[in-house]
């Protein structure tokens, strides 16, 4: 078994592994060193104070312990038998993939379905986005191999407890192409420029162990008789049979919502927010977290987390930051050519000069009364409702509104904004012309805080870009609490972002693991 210690140590120590080789050697003993190997366990930076720390942990090892061969065995999958039963599953995100791997490793065959593009081709319908104002209702930022989180920024942050599910989770990736370093950083990130080929490489072993993945293939319709799922209907009229699916199709999936209201299948409301994007350079907010002028190289780029609670109208609300992208960029979000919605994303070396996260705020029931006749899918009809008026105010585009921070606390339109990482450009104005007040207030009150915790946050140094919407499903899809199944329609399995059971691809790829098991256990 390793033995473990923990150090607080200079960040430059940290960081380097040359001088944290010697660090261990003076505080540890050269006797040490020769009978055991080590490697990090966990790091995190301290910089609540002006004296900047590194929370190291090293785990000690056997000298004979392979590390690599705890890693290739996440890269080998199983042959399936001819004979295998099969899954089907709607979706390639991270839910979807995971749980790919995971029926396979079981004797399963899963047969994916993907509405959007394979990673590599999903880039021309990007790139279509960004320089066209040309969306690809079926594959853009949101939808296509890999999910949204693929060309959104590929963080792995997540506050679950299951550690060695965890573990699993990242040592796949790892095995898969991504930095080791992902085991070990308290907030650890893949990067959007390593994503795809990352997941390129999980598809092919997918193939090869015999399951299948069909791209360009949107499901339209569920085959049902007598509460039990029968298969699908793609939208060229084929049809699959399986009696077991597993539905993986992300927050913006709003035709499979529509779609189970419709064939009246249990859908239900859920919380969510709403609000824009704020964008600094990253030097002003190293500035201002590190209380440094200059970030050292051995620090990396800073990022915040902000909360707090405002009171508009009597009614209490929660505004937050959300998705932080240090060192990255604004992106076009839409999955319709009549909206504009903003998300951020970061590459694996944080370098862009600016930082950009989401700042929102919470949306209550009594928010939704004009939209009470559309029932659970009352708030997918407000998000929609905000997406398309940003569009018009754009002229059609994909460029979207800005209003310097400064400008916007004071009620005062903005004539000019600041240079930006958002390709398709900005049209400076007023947010609060496609943001009720319900949101626009307590968005207000909540940067004015924030100001008293990051000096000049909400000054007119940063811009304020919209409209954020998708920060997560405004709908859930129930589920047996013990068997993962729909508590109605026998054989769906409800998982991931979209349904209600996950928050990022870290969340979403352990959700997709756990539905996984529970179809194994149903067989």
């Amino acid at each position: 078994m390793p033995e473990y210690k923990s150090f607080v140590l200079d960040p430059a120590v940290a960081n380097s592994p040359e001088l944290l080789h010697e660090f261990l050697m003076a505080e540890l003993g050269a006797k040490l060193l020769n009978s055991s190997q080590y490697r990090i366990e966990k790091k995190s930076i301290d910089a609540r104070s002006r004296q900047i720390k590194a929370n190291i942990k090293i785990g000690f090892y056997p000298k004979d312990h392979n590390f690599q061969l705890d890693l290739s065995d996440r890269l080998r999958l199983p042959k399936l038998a001819t004979n295998a039963k099969h899954v089907i599953i709607i979706g390639s995100g991270p839910a979807g993939l995971f749980a790919a791997i995971k029926l396979i490793r079981s004797g399963v065959k899963p047969i994916v379905f993907e509405r959007g593009h394979n990673v590599r081709d999903r880039r021309r319908d990007l790139a279509a986005i960004n320089r066209h104002n040309i969306v690809n209702p079926d594959s853009n930022y949101c939808f296509g191999e890999g999910g949204a989180g693929t060309y959104s920024d590929g963080k792995l942050y997540t506050r679950s407890t299951k550690r060695g599910d965890i573990d699993s989770v990242l040592e796949t990736f790892v095995a898969f192409g991504a930095h080791a370093n992902i085991l070990y950083e308290a907030h650890p990130h893949i990067g959007t420029n390593k994503l795809p080929g990352i997941i390129e490489g999980m598809r092919n072993a997918i193939i090869d162990a015999g399951g299948e993945v069909h791209f360009n293939t949107r499901v339209t319709d569920f085959i049902i008789e007598n509460n039990q799922l029968q298969g699908i209907v793609l939208a060229d009229g084929t049809s699959h049979g399986a009696k077991h699916i597993l539905l993986a199709t992300g927050h913006s999936a709003r035709d499979i919502f529509e779609l189970l209201q419709s064939k009246n299948i249990a859908i239900e409301a859920k919380p969510f927010a709403i609000g824009v994007r704020i964008e600094h350079t990253q030097k002003m907010i190293d500035s201002s977290q590190y209380k440094l002028p200059v970030r050292p190289d051995f620090l990396p780029p800073a990022s915040f987390s902000l909360v707090t609670q405002t009171k508009y109208k009597g009614i209490q609300r929660g505004v937050f930051s959300f998705c932080m992208c240090p060192g990255g960029f604004i992106v076009p979000s839409a999955t319709e050519q009549n909206q504009v919605v903003v998300n951020g994303m970061s590459p694996s070396r944080r370098d862009s000069k600016y930082a950009n996260s989401g700042i929102v705020v919470s949306i209550l029931p009594e928010d939704l009364a004009q939209y009470k006749e559309f029932g659970p899918l009352a708030g997918m009809h407000l998000q929609e409702q905000l997406e398309q008026k940003a569009h018009h105010l754009v002229g059609g585009t994909q460029q979207a509104i800005s209003q310097l921070t400064g400008d916007f606390i004071k009620r005062k339109a903005s004539h000019t904004n600041h240079d930006t990482s958002y390709v398709p450009g900005l049209q400076p104005g007023e947010i609060r012309d496609f943001l009720p007040d319900f949101i626009s207030e307590p968005l207000s009150m909540g940067l004015q805080d924030f100001d008293r915790k990051i000096r000049n946050f909400s000054s007119n140094v940063g811009q304020l870009i919209g409209l954020e919407s998708r920060t997560s499903s405004p709908v859930k899809i129930p589920r047996d609490r013990d068997t993962l199944e729909h508590p109605v329609l026998k054989g769906l399995y409800p998982c991931g972002e979209g349904a209600g059971y996950a928050g990022g691809i870290m969340s979403a790829a352990l959700d997709g693991i756990r539905c996984a098991e529970a179809i194994v256990s149903a067989m």
